[in-house]
């Protein structure tokens, strides 16, 4: 018997062409960003932000900010993925409750608080994880949609800085992809054919 979440991985396409006359409710919204959510972070910092871009008006916008690129507006909804760069001041919180269920010893959390304070002091450093966590966040939540029955695209193809101005991205933000979600309309590729496995493993 097929594995499904194999069988998932194999078919899953960079979808182009997306129903425009689908829509998503709130609650499958929610569930997309809820599964997204599931993706590691280092620290557990959970350093991301999802915006989920739906109404017509706004789904314009964005999609003058990426270059005209029509599924943008014609996906049901297109999240703009964002990296928040590392706050360790914020890990106590987020772990607090691992710690309470008797998972984490408390002196734990906090040498993970000063490790994080210790590793992100690098602005770059600190930038470089905030894009690691977005595309982590991302590939996880283009698995959830195919999982969920929908298509998805991820794109690099937009204005940075127009999106941070027109979505009020804050200045600890780092708008890092955009992943159109939807229905697939007819005309949509097969997967491309992946690299031989010899031209990209080693094991040593």
């Amino acid at each position: 018997m097929t594995n499904p979440t194999i069988s998932l991985i194999e078919r899953r396409v960079s979808a182009n062409l997306f129903d425009a006359s689908h829509a998503l409710a709130d609650a499958e919204v929610e569930e997309l960003a809820r599964l997204a959510t599931r993706a590691p972070t280092a620290y557990n910092l959970q350093n991301w932000r999802f915006i989920a871009v739906r109404a017509p008006e706004a789904k314009a916008l964005l999609r003058s900010l990426a270059y005209g690129q029509a599924k943008v507006q014609e996906a049901a909804v297109t999240f703009i993925i964002c990296g928040v760069l590392p706050d360790h001041a914020a890990l106590a919180a987020r772990l607090l409750p691992f710690v309470k269920a008797g998972f984490m010893p408390a002196a734990m959390a906090s040498g993970w608080q000063e490790g994080a304070r210790s590793q992100y002091a690098d602005p770059q450093t600190a930038r470089d994880e905030a894009v690691r966590s977005a595309t982590l966040g991302a590939a996880t939540l283009i698995f959830a949609a195919e999982a969920l029955g929908l298509v998805s695209c991820p794109m690099v193809g937009f204005d940075a800085e127009g999106v941070a101005r027109e979505f009020g991205l804050g200045p600890n933000e780092v708008p890092v992809m955009l992943v159109a979600v939807g229905r697939a309309a007819p005309g949509n590729w097969p997967q491309k054919p992946r690299r031989p496995l010899a031209e990209v493993l080693e094991i040593s």
